[in-house]
């Protein structure tokens, strides 16, 4: 299962792979999270690339993942990895460099 969204047109500013094993629920939950921050805080700048590691197995070995679901950020900045279902919103924005816009 490779699910990629993409915006149309304009270069990407983020670049999110996010590794799970087929539908357990951490990784049910990871894939939940991330789209739902993608899609509120990145809107239109982000590639997102959700790659079973089940069906891609040499996909995990060549990133030496340690656990699932496994978030790596490979663009902006420094290549970033959050181990996790995502659920820690704070966590995931300060890994991923987005400062939330207060109300």
């Amino acid at each position: 299962m490779a699910d990629q969204q993409e915006p149309a047109g304009e270069e990407v500013e983020y670049v999110l792979h996010l590794f799970i094993t087929g539908a357990t629920p951490n990784s049910t939950r990871a894939v939940r999270n991330i789209k739902e921050i993608c899609e509120l805080y990145l809107k239109g700048r982000y590639e997102l690339l959700i790659v079973d590691i089940y069906q891609q197995p040499e996909l995990a070995q060549h990133e030496q993942l340690i656990g699932a679901p496994t978030l790596i950020k490979r663009r902006p900045g420094l290549v970033r990895r959050l181990v996790g279902d995502l659920s820690d919103r704070e966590r995931v924005l300060k890994a991923l460099g987005i400062t939330p816009l207060m109300s």
